[in-house]
């Protein structure tokens, strides 16, 4: 009996896009040599996969490589959200990259190239319907970054950094295929939502031993990949040994990859009543050791390392409690899965801010170095340091940070509808920790420099100036989460 798979061109086309850039950007550095070109055309292409997934991603669902009702890939509202999100996210670290490059410290078409390759992996990654795709389109992701952390020449912390990447990210895909594959055994399904349908018709699977070893597998191998404690530990020596556009695209591009694998799986194949407990455990362990430890660091790369950590667990706290919902109406459990992929779009977009205001008020080619040599920055670059006061505000959820203020309000709210009230209180509590280090460093921006006066001079009208505008581009921002949170609903 022959099987006729649909194959829907349109519904490829970002994947296709993203990954033509990869082989421009290849032909770009072989036939033209130029370091600019190649980086524009890998900008372009980055740009380019954007608007594409937007423009695919607006007609509507869009599926293909189906057998019957099951899809192995599934271009939507959420996916083409993904999509575009990386691809921005790409394209604004290849942006930060321009004066690593033009420094020699990296290889300009091995670098772009690597990106394009990570971008493509990322944009097939929100559309992936089964697990065999949904760990390739990971695997694509993360693999290029191995590279990409150890290419600062001559660094041997970069070095360090990416061997302890690739060793810790192998035993985490190691995990998370094994357990692939013992799920494949027990329900005899690699799709994700056929392996859901089989569990919930047959709930005697879940106490075999096979399938408790699988489920668990799957869940602790991908949580290496959003650097929840206590798998966590490669983060912050990773962040502060890479380069430092390439420390942002870790934070920010992988670990959305990680917290999308992670959703699908959760929402689609594995039962909420046995993900939950795990999830809300991993949740609070994350954010209360991530923001304990932030605040003892003088590193600020280290600082915003420990940052993402404790931000990962914010993520993960709706998916934690999905086991209290799995009894009540679906909208409460979509309301759940779309508050997580909403602090994580908007923790990404502030998190890339933070590290771009680094970039540029570091030298060319310098780590991020400590938080002492940013003291008195607001006098030397007072608009700089106004844009990372302004992403540190937002990542601490106050105003006029209103996007961070909405994200968390958001993941608080889902909370409080799924019945998970304590876990709501262990988030503000986490919340208000976190006010502490991000504080401590907006402060060091406007503190007075070693061996300067207390009162740093600055004039009132430049201060006047640059808080109309933070706050004006924070109100702007302001209307954008709730069309972010209705497209993660979908």
């Amino acid at each position: 009996m022959s099987v006729v798979q649909s194959v829907d061109n349109v519904a490829l086309l970002p994947a296709y896009l993203a990954a033509g850039t990869a082989v421009l950007v290849l032909l770009a550095d072989l036939l033209v040599a130029r370091g600019r070109v190649t980086l524009a055309t890998a900008a372009v292409g980055a740009a380019a996969t954007a608007l594409g997934a937007v423009l695919v991603g607006a007609g509507g669902e869009r599926r293909t490589f189906c057998v019957g009702p099951d899809c192995s890939y599934v271009f939507g509202g959420r996916a083409a959200l993904v999509a575009g999100v990386v691809a921005l996210l790409t394209l604004g670290v290849l942006v930060l990259s321009g004066p690593l490059l033009r420094a020699g410290q990296s290889p300009t078409g091995e670098y772009c190239f690597l990106l394009a390759c990570s971008m493509t992996g990322g944009v097939v990654l929100g559309a992936a319907g089964d697990l065999i795709t949904l760990i390739v389109a990971l695997e694509t992701l993360t693999l290029p970054l191995y590279v990409l952390v150890g290419l600062r020449r001559g660094s041997l912390a970069s070095a360090e950094a990416a061997v302890t990447f690739f060793v810790v990210s192998v035993v985490a895909t190691t995990l998370t295929l094994l357990g692939a594959a013992l799920l494949y055994a027990a329900t005899g399904g690699l799709h994700l939502g056929r392996i859901g349908a089989i569990l919930a018709d047959r709930p005697d699977l879940l106490d075999l031993p096979l399938t408790t070893a699988a489920v668990a597998l799957v869940v602790l191998g991908l949580a290496f990949k959003v650097a929840a404690v206590p798998f966590h530990a490669w983060a912050p020596a990773t962040y502060d040994g890479a380069p430092l556009p390439v420390a942002a695209y870790l934070s920010t591009a992988s670990k959305l990859g990680g917290v999308v694998a992670l959703l699908a799986v959760v929402q689609y194949a594995l039962p909420a009543d046995v993900t939950g407990p795990v999830l809300a455990l991993l949740a609070v362990l994350t954010m209360t050791v991530g923001n304990l430890v932030a605040l003892r660091q003088r590193r600020t790369v280290r600082l915003l390392a420990w940052s993402s950590v404790a931000q990962a667990g914010y993520i993960l706290a709706p998916l934690g409690a999905l086991a209290l919902t799995a009894g009540r109406a679906a909208d409460a459990r979509t309301a759940a899965y779309a508050a997580a992929v909403t602090y994580a779009v908007f923790f990404v977009v502030l998190e890339l801010a933070a590290f771009a205001a680094v970039v540029a008020l570091r030298p060319a080619g310098a780590d991020g170095g400590t938080v002492d040599d940013l003291r008195g920055a607001a006098r030397r670059h007072p608009w700089r340091a106004a844009a990372l006061g302004l992403a540190l505000v937002g990542l601490a959820g106050l105003p006029p940070g209103l996007v961070g203020l909405f994200a968390k309000v958001t993941v608080v709210r889902s909370l409080l509808d799924g019945g998970a009230g304590w876990l709501a209180v262990v988030v503000a509590l986490n919340a208000v920790i976190g006010l502490a280090y991000y504080l401590r460093l907006t402060a060091a921006l406007w503190a007075a420099p070693a061996g300067a006066p207390a009162v740093v001079a600055v004039r009132a009208r430049t201060v006047g100036v640059v808080l109309a505008v933070t706050t004006a581009a924070a109100l702007v921002l302001g209307f954008a989460p709730q069309l972010v949170l209705d497209l993660a609903a979908r």
